[in-house]
């Protein structure tokens, strides 16, 4: 298991590059920002600056979409910082969320997705592609590499994670819930011929390192709420508990959402989101990482050992450098040493 710091792009943007540059000096393999450009600054820019202050780390979306950005931009961005940079970006994309409600727009469909992801991923790896009825290809772009890993929770949008992703992105580190999504998405991935096991698998969630549990889950409370926007979306299309092919959503999933009155996408992300207050503390703990190093660690195993590639840490709370550096010199160390041992 590697890991990856997720950080929201609020100015100064010198912080996000701070941050990224300490998680990279702790062990980590990838910073992910926040897409979503009236909310927070824009993440690509700060993205090269990332790049050019640090020697190895990987940065990305977390996660972009197809509708309020271009396809072919979106690919020419990534192939471009791949030239300045050599080969050092990863993207995470979706159908949308905050980024196309804030402005009253509306997810794209599960078709629309597919497509994007074809044309940014052969433009992105200096490949041609045929969009909009032209052959297109960068004629400045040469071995440019560009992995996108699909974020779902969905049935569809897990089975087209399976179909067509590099990785599956979950944002939510609750073990059942994780590997029933797991098991979909490489069950989709067989399906069409796929090796199931070639799929990089990313469990992202708030990890937060400290003793007091109630200031734990009041910082990150806003996850569930976060989480809740796309859980209302599957309970309104399949139902609480089946998906399109008759399996069940887990319970767990939908259960907490009955509470939830309204959302204000201007608190999207924030610790202290007024509007998350319906989520529990026991939905807190189980789609969070919470505690000391030692719960953190026993967490992660567990997840490891379902076959999570990448624990994707949030930071939106207010002990953020100190996560980092017991990350870096207790959390990380152990997790290596578990998969090790485990090989």
């Amino acid at each position: 298991m590697d890991f990856g710091v997720v950080l929201q792009t609020n100015p100064p943007a010198s912080r996000t590059v701070h941050l990224a540059k300490l998680a990279e000096q702790y062990g980590f393999s990838t910073a992910w920002t926040f897409d979503s450009h009236l909310l927070w600054q824009e993440p690509y820019v700060i993205h090269s600056k990332i790049l050019a202050e640090t020697h190895r780390i990987k940065v990305g979306p977390f996660v972009t979409n197809p509708a309020t950005r271009d396809w072919t931009v979106t690919a020419s961005i990534f192939a471009t910082l791949n030239e300045m940079y050599g080969n050092r970006t990863i993207c995470g994309i979706g159908r949308g969320d905050s980024a196309v409600r804030v402005t009253n727009g509306k997810p794209v469909t599960i078709k629309e997705l597919r497509e994007s992801i074809h044309v940014i991923r052969e433009l992105a790896n200096s490949r041609p592609v045929e969009y909009k009825g032209s052959q297109l290809q960068f004629p400045w772009s040469r071995g440019s590499q560009l992995d996108i890993w699909v974020a779902a929770y969905g049935p569809m949008a897990l089975t087209l994670a399976g179909e067509v992703g590099d990785g599956f992105i979950l944002q939510l580190a609750d073990i059942d819930i994780a590997a029933w999504m797991i098991q979909h998405v490489r069950d989709a991935a067989e399906a069409v011929g796929r090796d199931p096991m070639s799929i990089k698998f990313c469990v992202a969630a708030p990890m937060y390192i400290g003793d007091d549990w109630q200031h734990m889950r009041d910082q990150c409370r806003w996850f569930g709420g976060m989480v809740g926007n796309h859980v209302a979306d599957i309970v309104a299309k399949y139902g609480s508990n089946s998906d399109a092919s008759g399996g069940a959503v887990p319970q767990a999933l939908t259960d907490y959402i009955k509470g939830r009155e309204g959302y204000d996408y201007n608190e999207h992300g924030r610790a202290g989101n007024v509007h998350t207050q319906f989520v529990p503390d026991e939905i807190v703990d189980r789609f969070c990482v919470l505690g000391t190093a030692d719960e953190h660690i026993a967490k992660l195993k567990q997840l490891a050992d379902l076959g999570v590639d990448q624990f994707a840490g949030y930071l939106q709370h207010d002990n953020k450098e100190e996560t980092l550096r017991v990350y870096g010199e207790t959390v990380i160390p152990a997790l290596s040493e578990h998969i090790t041992a485990k090989a």
